[in-house]
């Protein structure tokens, strides 16, 4: 019924018309649904704005839908949609070079593996001349003490005190270091581990390569 409904007022429309459409061409009838009845017209009817409505050839045929604007709350979602989509493809990017540059960096597993043994011992030999520092400044501020005790009783050297004000701030320095070292390993075994990780996925048998 709504179809039939919706062409006899678009032929109501164009029978004042025919004469003129034979003439100047085909006109467009517009037909949007106003409380569940068409409402049509040779231009556009002000009951349409704002609503989804259909441009109909004189035969009836639908020629072409359009939407409805979209409300304020339909804009905000669909942008935010986009926004997403946009931070989406950013990652998915992203990821993209670091496993081609992963690829790139290892020829193997075995290869990756070495890397990482030799940036271990390259920091476990720092670590090692460190802790010697640490130790030879331990020792020598123990030496300083027992030299302080052999003094009188209430008596204090100002060139012994101020050795030890220094050694404490070294010392504090170089375990400092020591400690800002330890973390760096502990960094590198992470890193190495997801690689590694991430290295095996890509290289499993049936995944394809990285590709943009």
């Amino acid at each position: 019924m709504h179809r039939l409904a919706e062409l006899f007022v678009a032929a109501t429309l164009l029978l004042p018309l025919a004469a003129a459409a034979q003439g100047s061409g085909a006109r467009t009838i517009y037909c949007c649904d106003v409380g569940g009845q068409p409402v049509c017209g040779d231009i556009l009817p002000n009951a349409c704005y704002g609503r989804a409505y259909r441009e109909i050839s004189p035969s009836g045929t639908v020629r072409r839908n359009v939407a409805a604007p979209l409300t304020a709350d339909e804009i905000a979602q669909r942008n935010a949609e986009a926004r997403l989509r946009r931070v989406e493809e950013a990652e998915r990017m992203k990821q993209l070079r670091l496993d081609q540059a992963l690829l790139e960096t290892y020829r193997s597993v075995e290869d990756l593996d070495s890397r990482r043994d030799r940036e271990l011992a390259d920091l476990d030999r720092t670590l090692r001349d460190l802790r010697a520092r640490e130790s030879d400044l331990l020792e020598l501020q123990r030496s300083v003490i027992v030299d302080a005790q052999d003094l009188p009783r209430g008596t204090k050297d100002p060139g012994v005190v101020e050795d030890l004000r220094n050694l404490d701030s070294e010392i504090l320095a170089q375990r400092s270091v020591i400690d800002a070292k330890l973390r760096e390993r502990s960094a590198i075994l992470d890193r190495f581990e997801e690689d590694r990780r991430r290295y095996l996925e890509l290289t499993a048998p049936g995944e394809p390569s990285p590709r943009r």
